[in-house]
């Protein structure tokens, strides 16, 4: 047994919808996944919030919008791993969708996000993690499991 100690980190996704189109960000300066699109507002929970709470955080922090709690729709909790024997982390993903929200959706982080743009979830771009186009595939079919995981064998 290795002696390093796990952890488990929690994320909350925002997926704002428009339709059938979402709202995706392109990465970038980051040194993690620069170059991909993923979606419009995402980040880790901290100490003290909650899922929700870091939705909204989150929201204002990088598209300068305000997300009403009530406007948060919860579309699946996504366990993920990196498919070791011996992960030293998981990750525990709260993704939610809004289709209301108040203020023009905008970068507010340009140092990190080099654009945003609106997808139709049929049109989506290659570049696209693929745990959260497991999400985006799950919305767009209609067929999306409340609890997802990625990267478990069993």
């Amino acid at each position: 047994m290795s002696s390093a100690r796990f952890s488990v980190v929690p994320a909350s996704y925002v997926f704002l919808m428009r339709g059938s189109q979402v709202l995706l960000q392109r990465r970038q300066n980051t040194g993690y996944m620069d170059g991909m699109w993923v979606a419009g507002a995402a980040g880790h929970i901290e100490p003290g919030e909650t899922a929700v709470t870091a939705a909204r955080r989150e929201a204002r922090e990088e598209l300068g919008i305000d997300v009403a709690a009530s406007s948060l729709r919860p579309v699946t909790v996504m366990q993920r791993t990196d498919g070791s024997d011996a992960p030293r982390e998981q990750r525990v993903d709260w993704f939610f969708t809004a289709e209301e929200w108040a203020g023009e959706p905008t970068i507010m982080e340009p140092q990190k996000c080099a654009e945003i743009a609106w997808f139709d979830l049929t049109g989506l771009p290659a570049e696209i993690p693929d745990y959260e186009r497991l999400v985006l595939d799950g919305l767009a079919s209609g067929r999306l499991d409340l609890l997802t995981s990625v990267g478990f064998s069993a």
